[in-house]
């Protein structure tokens, strides 16, 4: 049997619990204090701690200060004061998940289903790493490069964990891939996973779609639909193109990420949503936010934990081992050995790959079938150098070198760079970046997603101009 320490200082509540999860063939001790907590764990370490947040002698937050002590336990928070900052802040330190008071019964039992030691989830990911290591794989991954490895260890802090998950990344990259994967290595793993294209509704349907309705809800309810969050249910929920939800919607999905519960169309009452929510978006978020795409309080509450796929343009390196990937794949599907010569393979390592990951198996699979014999050659394999650029618009002639910045008639509020002809790349870029800057009132993350690039890039860029010794307005 599993040792559960239940750590509250309400003893009704404390007594409570513990009847309920002795009943769920838990060893089940109790403490009330911190102090008594941390003797507790000292005695006998437990397999599950479910922590109230308030407590006399302290936060139930300051256990997370001595990891060792907590390191082979998983942890459940218990609050009475659902604090949303609090929940995702200990969530983004370890623990497993968070109940809020009144803990309702079918979410405790839902946790406890859950339950998987952090020692076994940790065998997971070495066992991940390893396979990575020896074949390039890790999950339904396939990839070496260093923006990967980066992706690879996201998935594996953030999958054992209830954390929202927000994917960014161009349309092609991986998007669904990546939250099947973190699904897969989640203590939901036996649950459903549940991928739903927000794009691909139509609006006058979406909401029925994902909350489902009651039967006489409108015109041609004939019978009662179960919503993509009961058919999810204790599983996972992934809204992929989450900016093309209408923002109506939004709102909705935005209360049901805060309290928890939601609501059929034609219904009045609410029901428990015991699902984890993982959205994606090819948009910049913050361009989304500005084009009014994108509530911004949801992309608050979403982007708890981003994820943020390179283009495979920035990891060329993988082509050859994806392409590998996708043949073997095909000539089991048909029955017949082809390989890539070495021809094929240099030319898809040069290529610029506009469509990403998808376009490159599209690739793929047409050379596969239009090759006459066992060895595909670079015949059919698309053609081209270093991706293109598009030319600078042209502008009136200009003494200045400097770029001119002037609001355009239609959007008075939003600077526009205008650039001479015989700028260089180089001025255009900074350019570009300084404008944005002070549009963005020197918001370096917004900044940097609007753009479409990594912080990290636009503090290099910034630290280069810096070094040039002219500092921004």
């Amino acid at each position: 049997m599993h040792h559960a320490l239940i750590v509250d200082d309400d003893l009704d509540s404390a007594m409570t619990l513990r009847e309920l999860v002795a009943g769920e063939r838990f060893t089940v001790a109790v403490a009330h204090t911190l102090r008594d907590a941390r003797r507790q764990i000292a005695m006998q370490q437990p397999d599950l701690v479910l922590l109230d947040l308030k407590l006399p002698d302290g936060s139930g937050m300051d256990l997370f200060a001595d990891p060792q002590l907590i390191a082979n336990s998983e942890i459940v928070l218990i609050t009475g004061h659902a604090s949303l900052d609090t929940s995702i802040e200990a969530l983004r330190l370890g623990a497993a998940d968070y109940l809020v008071k009144p803990i309702a019964l079918r979410q405790l039992e839902g946790v406890l289903a859950r339950f998987m030691k952090p020692s076994a989830l940790k065998a997971e990911v070495e066992t991940l790493n390893a396979d990575l290591a020896s074949r390039g794989r890790f999950g339904h991954l396939w990839g070496q490069s260093a923006p990967m490895l980066r992706v690879y260890e996201q998935i594996s802090r953030v999958a054992g964990t209830a954390v929202t998950v927000f994917i960014t990344g161009e349309s092609g990259t991986g998007k669904e891939v990546v939250a099947q994967s973190v699904h897969d290595l989640s203590r939901r793993r036996q649950r459903p996973f549940l991928a739903v294209n927000c794009g691909a509704i139509s609006p006058n349907l979406i909401e029925s779609e994902i909350f489902g309705h009651e039967k006489g809800a409108f015109t041609g309810a004939d019978r009662q639909h179960l919503g993509f969050f009961e058919r999810a249910n204790g599983g996972t929920l992934f809204l992929d193109e989450i900016t093309e939800m209408p923002l109506e919607l939004q709102v909705k999905l935005l209360r049901v990420l805060e309290t928890g519960r939601f609501m059929r169309v034609g219904s009045t009452v609410s029901q428990e949503a015991d699902v984890r929510i993982i959205a994606a978006t090819n948009r910049p978020p913050y361009q989304a936010v500005a084009a009014g795409k994108l509530r911004e309080d949801l992309l608050y509450r979403l982007n708890v934990f981003p994820i943020e796929l390179p283009p495979l343009r920035e990891r060329l390196s993988d082509v050859g081992l994806l392409a590998q990937h996708f043949l073997e794949g095909i000539n089991e599907q048909e029955g017949r050995r082809r390989q890539l010569s070495p021809e094929a393979l240099e030319r898809l390592a040069t290529y610029h790959w506009p469509g990403n990951v998808r376009e490159l198996r599209n690739a793929v699979q047409r050379a596969y079938v239009m090759a006459e014999g066992e060895l595909i050659d670079d015949q059919w394999l698309p053609r081209g150098g270093p991706a293109p650029v598009a030319p600078a618009p042209a502008a009136a002639p200009a003494a200045a070198a400097t770029p001119e910045l002037r609001p355009p008639t239609s959007v008075p509020q939003i600077e526009v760079v205008t650039l001479p002809i015989g700028t260089s790349m180089a001025q255009a870029e900074r350019a570009l970046i300084e404008a944005t800057l002070r549009h963005y009132k020197h918001q370096k993350e917004r900044t940097a997603a609007v753009l479409g690039i990594s912080l990290k890039t636009l503090y290099n860029r910034l630290k280069e101009y810096a070094a040039d010794g002219e500092t921004l307005p």
